[in-house]
């Protein structure tokens, strides 16, 4: 797919998150039983209960790890992201094709409340090379991937996705550049 196409760089997760990587491994998220497709919209609602996660790499043939993070890079509002990234979510030691609930939750499921404008809620996919400690931060606000890759080795992500959200009842519409 071409990067002008490519839903994570088009939604600026690539840049403000992450930077480019190949993916690697396949990401399904599923919240109340519908699969949810990168860029979505959802309401909080929706999104109150932590998703069913579903990650495969069938080059690697079941044997590997991953760690999951979800983050508000949005947080307090879009034009006053003061907070980026909030830290919504932490799993590790995902079994290949197990889903999140039998990794190791760090830092419970977070249900997205946004109060002003628009948020992009991210899923980042780190491959493990094996289980590893990986240990909570200590604040949910300002936490930051790439520094939290780097801290744990965990190399480039794997996989990622997001959707946006918005207070129920809230109306305005997110820009792209």
């Amino acid at each position: 797919m071409s990067s002008s196409r490519d839903p994570l760089v088009v939604g600026s997760i690539v840049g403000d998150i992450v930077d480019s990587f190949p993916a690697s491994a396949l990401l399904r998220l599923f919240y109340g039983g519908r699969e949810m497709t990168c860029g979505s919209e959802l309401r909080p609602s929706q999104v109150a209960t932590e998703p069913t996660v579903h990650i495969t790499d069938g080059a690697r043939g079941g044997t590997a790890f991953y760690t999951l993070v979800m983050v508000d890079p949005d947080s307090p509002s879009p034009s006053n992201p003061s907070k980026r990234e909030y830290l919504h979510w932490l799993v590790t030691d995902i079994p290949e094709g197990a889903g999140a609930n039998h990794g190791n939750e760090v830092v419970s499921y977070e249900s997205p409340r946004p109060t002003a404008g628009i948020h992009r809620f991210v899923f980042i996919v780190f491959r493990q090379a094996a289980p590893q400690a990986i240990y909570a931060p200590g604040w949910r606000a300002n936490f930051n991937t790439r520094d939290f890759a780097a801290c744990y080795s965990l190399g480039a992500p794997v996989a990622a996705a997001y959707f946006n959200c918005q207070r129920e009842g809230g109306c305005g519409g997110r820009r792209y550049r």
